[in-house]
């Protein structure tokens, strides 16, 4: 064999190895494009399509810190003194959204993760209302599914969201406009031409010592109408109480003074006022917490420049209780508001019962 021979030969087994190897060698796919997450504009800012889906998601929330004190809130502490009170928050919201052929589809989530100061809440007489509470709460505000003008559900009652919560102060319900928690079934119409129209079946809030509980499965019953227009909007609601078969009614009035001042002023009416309860001479009505037959409200929003906002509320009813607040929101930067604002209580009726109160918020939105 000479050497000729012996170089093409190793050639040959060479190649055939290769061969070999190459015919059980691992074929690689070529990779799926990349989807990028897509803006979606169709909601409002802040939506993004899911991938590979056409729903609309935003994620959203903020990181809220409390700072109040004063005889206003009745706040003493676990040591017996007056103190502050202090509450953190961080609210974490998730809206999805998507077109059917039976409109949009829409899921809604708010939870809130929360820390209170020890503090109980005492009445004028320094009697105790609520325990010490040093407490890390995790509770869910809202949620619900819509479809439509369909809305069912975990929200606020209708009957203090459909003409709108009251004004823009930290404290606006001392002097109670109407019931917030409760478990919804509600349909609203909307026009083109400002008109709405509701109605909602609700639960009420489970606690009989709050006068609120259904009886026999009759639900409680909300219906209201409204008209908004560019001077404002004026809406009427109205709900009956089943188990305490009591009807409560509210009206309200908002008018845009210039397009950086508004006012609003409202009423309501409780045909079961002359009832009251142990704790604060309020009446049971479910939708009506105030005190007595009736209460009032007005209140201002006046945007003295892009960063602040200065927000007012003054409250009366039946009862003579009496409340003012008023803050100015500063945007410190952008997605940062801090909101120092006054509070002032008091009730006609009885002596040494007037009180003032400081309430800070340091807020974080994103």
């Amino acid at each position: 064999m000479n050497v000729k021979t012996l170089l093409l030969g190793s050639a040959a087994a060479l190649v055939a190895v290769s061969g070999a190897r190459a015919a059980d060698a691992v074929v690689v796919a070529e990779p799926e494009p990349m989807e990028y997450v897509r803006v979606c504009d169709v909601y409002g800012t802040g939506f993004f399509y899911m991938p590979g889906t056409e729903t609309c998601l935003k994620i959203s929330g903020y990181v809220r810190v409390d700072i109040r004190g004063g005889d206003a809130f009745e706040r003493i502490s676990n040591a017996g003194e007056e103190t502050y009170h202090n509450r953190v928050r961080s609210q974490l919201r998730v809206d999805a959204r998507s077109e059917t052929e039976l409109g949009t589809l829409r899921s809604y989530a708010q939870i809130n993760f929360q820390y209170q100061s020890d503090s109980a809440t005492f009445d004028a007489d320094g009697r105790r209302l609520t325990n010490y509470d040093n407490n890390d709460d995790l509770f869910i505000e809202f949620a619900y599914i819509e479809l439509g003008g369909f809305r069912i559900g975990k929200n606020d009652s209708y009957f203090s969201t459909f003409t709108d919560y009251s004004s823009g102060v930290l404290n606006d319900g001392i002097v109670p406009y109407g019931p917030f928690s409760t478990l919804q079934i509600a349909y609203t119409y909307t026009g083109a031409n400002g008109f709405s129209a509701g109605i909602a079946l609700e639960q009420g809030d489970e606690d009989e010592y709050d006068g609120g509980i259904t009886e026999d499965y009759a639900p409680y019953v909300v219906g209201g109408v409204s008209l908004t227009q560019g001077w404002g909007k004026v809406g009427l609601v109205a709900g009956w109480d089943t188990w305490q078969e009591e009807v409560a009614v509210k009206g309200r009035l908002d008018v845009n003074i210039t397009d950086t001042a508004s006012v609003f002023v409202m009423g309501a009416w409780d045909s079961g006022g002359d009832e009251f309860n142990s704790i604060d001479d309020q009446g049971t009505n479910f939708y009506a917490p105030w005190g007595g037959k009736w209460a009032i409200w007005g209140g201002t929003a006046v945007k003295f420049n892009e960063k602040a906002t200065f927000n007012a509320e003054v409250g009366y009813d039946d009862f003579e209780n009496f409340s003012v607040a008023a803050n100015v929101a500063y945007d410190l930067v952008p997605g940062f508001t801090i909101t120092p604002e006054v509070v002032y209580v008091d009730n006609f009726d009885l002596d040494d019962s007037d009180a003032w109160g400081v309430n800070v918020r340091f807020q974080r939105t994103f």
